[in-house]
């Protein structure tokens, strides 16, 4: 991409001083918590309160969130982190919570108890267009409706407008969609394209806001394996050239490993690991998933082969 493109010059406002430590001799090591699940990290040697200062540098933070659908318990005390320029993937089967977590980041589900805090500012005291202005979100399904894929796209900047659209939201909106490879179709309508092309639309709006977060529920679930690929190094490349802090909720753990940072599993409503690439192991994953794996790597990447039935 250009270096002067409006894409470029006018990413997220960045008010966190990077406070990683590339040069510090690590390791991963692990607590187990008095409910039963570990939590796996980096231990930074000859740092003091190594275990609060990633915390502290973080954008986003959930801390001690429960929500329940009516009388069921759905999420049990999350606290999750999320600095900028990292993708935590949120992992785990069918039914334990993870798409409801990600609503409750950004208020779509108020959480029964704890709070979501956007550096120091709690999430609950925003306006639904502030929250929008700072918190972009791609649902996993999306509703098509006799829109262009271009004014779709357009909505994105609805938060920024302040009197009318202006030169620079047009040019945003032509540019997002030239990395998505979406500019063929600006003028189809989004209720005769594919899901795939559809959900790719959606993520294209969510960029256009500009976020300091990006929220994404299952961004692969309508795509083929190229367009999988794609879209993945494409949201890498955003977060790396922007500084955002993105959470993805993902089923294919494969996917996850090669592009996030960091993995929450999810077990029954609570989180069972939080671990970087390192830590992930095939203990964990079988005591989430209930089915045994392998955890070899193959040209450098980790990868998880089923090896048994399920439990």
């Amino acid at each position: 991409m250009r270096e002067n493109s409006a894409f470029h010059e006018h990413g997220a406002d960045s008010d966190i001083h990077d406070t990683s430590h590339a040069h510090e001799k690590k390791h991963v090591h692990s607590h187990t918590h008095s409910k039963g699940y570990s939590h796996i990290h980096e231990h930074l040697h000859g740092l003091e309160n190594h275990h609060t200062n990633w915390a502290a540098s973080a954008l986003l933070h959930v801390d001690n969130v429960s929500f329940s659908y009516r009388s069921t318990s759905v999420l049990n005390g999350i606290n999750v982190h999320v600095a900028r320029g990292e993708i935590l993937a949120i992992l785990g089967p069918n039914g334990v919570g993870k798409s409801t977590l990600l609503k409750c980041m950004n208020l779509i589900l108020r959480p029964k108890r704890g709070a979501v805090m956007l550096e120091k500012v709690d999430l609950s005291k925003m306006s639904a267009n502030d929250i929008a202005k700072h918190v972009g979100y791609v649902a996993q399904r999306a509703e098509s409706t006799r829109m262009t894929v271009f004014d779709s796209v357009l909505l994105g900047r609805k938060p920024h407008i302040t009197w009318k659209t202006t030169d620079y939201d047009y040019q945003l909106v032509e540019e997002t969609l030239c990395k998505f490879g979406l500019s063929y179709m600006k003028l189809r309508y989004i209720d005769e394209i594919s899901g795939g092309e559809l959900q790719r639309v959606c993520l294209c709006r969510a960029i256009v806001q500009k976020p300091a977060v990006l929220l994404l529920d299952e961004p692969t679930s309508s795509l083929d394996l190229c367009r999988q690929m794609d879209i993945l190094s494409t949201i890498r490349e955003v977060v790396d050239l922007h500084n955002v802090a993105t959470v993805m909720t993902m089923h294919d753990l494969n996917l996850a490993l090669r592009f996030a940072d960091r993995f929450i599993f999810m077990k029954g409503g609570s989180i069972f690991a939080v671990c970087d690439k390192s830590g992930v192991t095939e203990e964990i994953i079988e005591s989430v998933y209930d089915i045994k794996v392998d955890l070899i790597s193959h040209k450098g990447l980790p990868l998880v082969i089923p090896s048994g039935n399920c439990k």
